[in-house]
């Protein structure tokens, strides 16, 4: 069984121009363990393909299909439940809360979901992704390159099936960056998650096992490792 699953996606919003076409027919199947980076230039439909992806919006056209479950098929609270136990997310800005320190950050979706060793857990991660030292400290006493390694600790926190990240470089200087795309990929071997990247950094696109080019909404080339 495919991991996640694109038939034919579709996305059409209205502007102050009339219909706009974003996403124009555009069909993939990934196994599980599986990573692709979504790549394009600004505008090419990117940030809109993984937001379909992961169930947070639905195609005008299309379906798709996340560990099993169609998504279309289900309402804005049951695709909700499909996320929380199925998929991580890493974006570009961390999304840390500052009012909680590194090991409240990555317990918050555990203890959510009724996690009781959500602390265990947490503190596992963290200590995994070399912060066992900064647990009680607060996003604004971390550097940028620690700060998207308390999002990555909290995203595999749960244990995903499919792990989706929108630029995680984007914001980190080059060697920064680097660490960061080598704990992404240790983590995802090592946990078996399914890694969708978009990201503008040829170097951690080309790591992928499979490489997907947009143009205008349209699938222009894709490439296998």
């Amino acid at each position: 069984m495919n991991m996640l699953t694109a038939r034919h996606l579709s996305k059409v919003v209205s502007s102050a121009e009339g219909e706009l076409s974003i996403l124009h027919g555009l069909s993939l199947d990934l196994a599980r363990g599986d990573s692709l980076a979504i790549v394009g230039r600004s505008g090419s439909g990117k940030s809109t393909l993984l937001g379909l992806l992961a169930g947070l919006d639905l195609p005008t056209s299309g379906d798709v299909t996340l560990a099993g479950h169609a998504l279309s098929q289900l309402s804005e609270d049951q695709r909700a439940r499909v996320r929380a136990e199925h998929v991580g997310f890493v974006f570009q800005s961390f999304q840390l809360l500052d009012s909680l320190n590194a090991l409240e950050n990555v317990m918050l979706p555990l203890e959510l979901d009724g996690r009781r060793d959500a602390r265990e857990r947490a503190r596992e991660i963290l200590e995994r992704v070399g912060l066992g030292q900064r647990l009680s400290h607060s996003p604004r006493q971390l550097s940028g390159g620690e700060q998207q390694r308390v999002a990555i600790a909290r995203a595999f926190a749960a244990e995903p099936s499919v792990l989706f990240a929108d630029e995680p470089t984007g914001n980190l200087d080059a060697e920064t960056g680097e660490r960061i795309s080598d704990l992404l990929f240790e983590l995802n071997q090592e946990r078996g998650a399914t890694l969708v990247l978009v990201t503008h950094d040829e170097r951690l696109a080309q790591r992928c096992q499979r490489l997907i080019h947009l143009e205008g909404g349209r699938l222009l080339d894709a490439e296998h490792a």
